[in-house]
């Protein structure tokens, strides 16, 4: 084998994979067909189960430090607004940040920063971790075997890796050579995005704004504009977006007076069409972000759902290559990630259904709208955007189970995330229980043994899996099931793994 595992595609996902099996010591490499990261304006900030992946892997400071204005303003760490659904603005006010979801995890569910920005974060840390990513390179096929894939590339010549993960967006060609079924809803809509020169920019309302044929809004930064139009797919989603169509566009949904006279850095097209692969790994392929999902990004759920895709699948995926992976576990990152990908498509699709401009969209957008302005349903909007909302069902008695780890601080000074650096699972013991000592050392280092109290937390002990999630948690200072779900995860202990595919 050439490497253990090949990622096609240098996005945000690819490379948020490519890190997370570095941190493995994985051989990975990932190949990109663009000579350069996409400048095009795409997703324009993370939420906070994202944030927090970058917290846990010591990367958000960097990512911090590449943030923009918040939307509509307000104060630098606070915005007005929770979101939008649909366009219906979501106040921040009414949200409860004492809800145990998210207690402790705002204000704000949202961290402005361009999708370039990720990337380059990214990139730069697989890149010290010893991924390599070849950019220019164009994959044209592939095949596979019992032992690996073959993938050809164009202009001659062959990799071979023991694993192929397709990273390589909706029009992904690893899906379809692979064969995978991608079932969903067509495209009814067109959105038109840019950064350009906007004449007459003071007529526009701020916010997403209604009319009679379609929507816009424009900002928060100067000249970013975003058009709706409800009369269908464009004709061709890959040519230029240029001046004069935004231009058309805006005027046509705004009815105002306002020119659009140039556009900066290209502009985007999209579609409200929702596909998601029936499966997300066929032998020893497997797809990733949207290679296995496509959907409307409104309310700011694409990238951040493959970021979730890719944390995930790299434990999982870095596991059954080191051969010390419980049977099916990669099986798990189907069965976990496919629920969660599903639900965020029907979130978007309802999004759409409120925009239209006939009766029955305007009259469910009034009752959305009234909803959406209450503390139990500004609170929903936070945990579902934000993410924290998100949980597999693990089993297990313990509330936390299955949900993101908690954010804990530590007598020492530390944060509980500030010891996943290493991308191992995490055990903490936070009353000096020698029982859990004993059983980390069996597993080497698959596993981190964390001590010290957790003042309030009410917690004993702790089992937080390498993508964040608690897959055991204790309040009575006992190991009841701790063993059973090690061994569910974590496999045998050291010296005892098998091979696993």
């Amino acid at each position: 084998m050439d490497y253990d595992v090949l990622v096609v595609g240098a996005g945000p996902v690819g490379l948020m994979l490519a890190t997370e099996l570095g941190l493995a010591g994985i051989r990975a490499v990932v190949v990109e067909r663009r000579s350069e990261p996409d400048t095009a304006p795409k997703a324009a900030g993370i939420n906070t189960a994202s944030a927090e992946i970058f917290e846990r892997r010591g990367l958000l400071p960097a990512i911090e430090a590449a943030r923009g204005p918040l939307p509509f303003q307000g104060e630098r760490n606070r915005a007005p607004f929770a979101g939008h659904f649909g366009g219906i603005q979501v106040p921040a006010a009414a949200v409860d940040e004492q809800d145990p979801l998210l207690r402790g995890r705002g204000p704000g569910w949202y961290l402005p920063v361009e999708q370039v920005e990720v990337e380059r974060v990214l990139g730069r840390r697989a890149a010290e971790l010893g991924v390599e990513i070849r950019r220019g390179v164009d994959v044209t096929g592939f095949d596979e075997d019992d032992d690996g894939v073959t993938v050809h590339l164009r202009g001659g010549g062959d990799l071979r890796a023991a694993w192929l993960v397709g990273c390589d967006g909706g029009r992904s060609l690893v899906r379809r050579q692979a064969g995978f079924d991608f079932p969903g809803t067509d495209p009814t809509i067109t959105v038109r995005q840019a950064t350009g020169t906007v004449h007459g920019a003071e007529l526009l309302g701020q916010g997403w704004q209604y009319t009679t044929t379609g929507l816009y809004v424009y900002g928060p930064r100067p000249g970013w504009i975003r058009t709706v139009e409800l009369d269908g797919p464009p004709v061709d989603r890959e040519a230029p977006v240029t001046a004069s169509e935004m231009d058309a566009s805006l005027r046509r949904v705004s009815g105002l007076d306002v020119h659009v006279t140039d556009v900066a850095d290209g502009g985007t097209r999209f579609t409200d069409h929702a596909r998601q692969a029936s499966t997300y790994r066929r032998g020893r392929v497997l797809l990733c972000g949207d290679a296995a999902h496509v959907h409307s990004p409104f309310s700011g759920q694409g990238l951040n759902l493959g970021l979730g895709d890719a944390v995930n699948l790299g434990w999982k995926l870095a596991a059954t290559v080191r051969g010390w992976a419980p049977e099916r576990l990669l099986d798990t990152y189907v069965s976990e990630r496919h629920p969660i990908g599903a639900d965020v498509l029907d979130w978007t699709r309802a999004q759409v259904a409120a925009m239209r401009g006939d009766a029955y969209s305007s009259a469910l957008r009034a009752v959305v709208t009234d909803f959406l302005g209450t503390r139990d349903g500004a609170t929903l909007y936070a945990k579902r955007i934000s993410g924290l909302g998100q949980r597999y069902d693990l089993g297990g008695g313990h509330p936390l189970v299955g949900a993101l780890m908690p954010k804990l601080q530590l007598d020492d000074g530390s944060r509980l995330a500030d010891h996943a650096r290493g991308g191992q699972a995490l055990l903490a013991d936070f009353v000096g229980n020698d029982e859990l000592a004993v059983l980390a050392k069996a597993y080497g280092t698959r596993l981190k043994l964390v001590r010290g109290s957790a003042e309030g937390s009410g917690l004993s002990g702790l089992l937080v899996r390498p993508d964040g999630f608690v897959a055991w948690a204790s309040d009575a200072g006992g190991t009841d099931g701790l063993e059973t779900t090690l061994t569910r995860w974590l496999g045998a202990p050291a010296g005892t793994a098998t091979t696993r595919r």
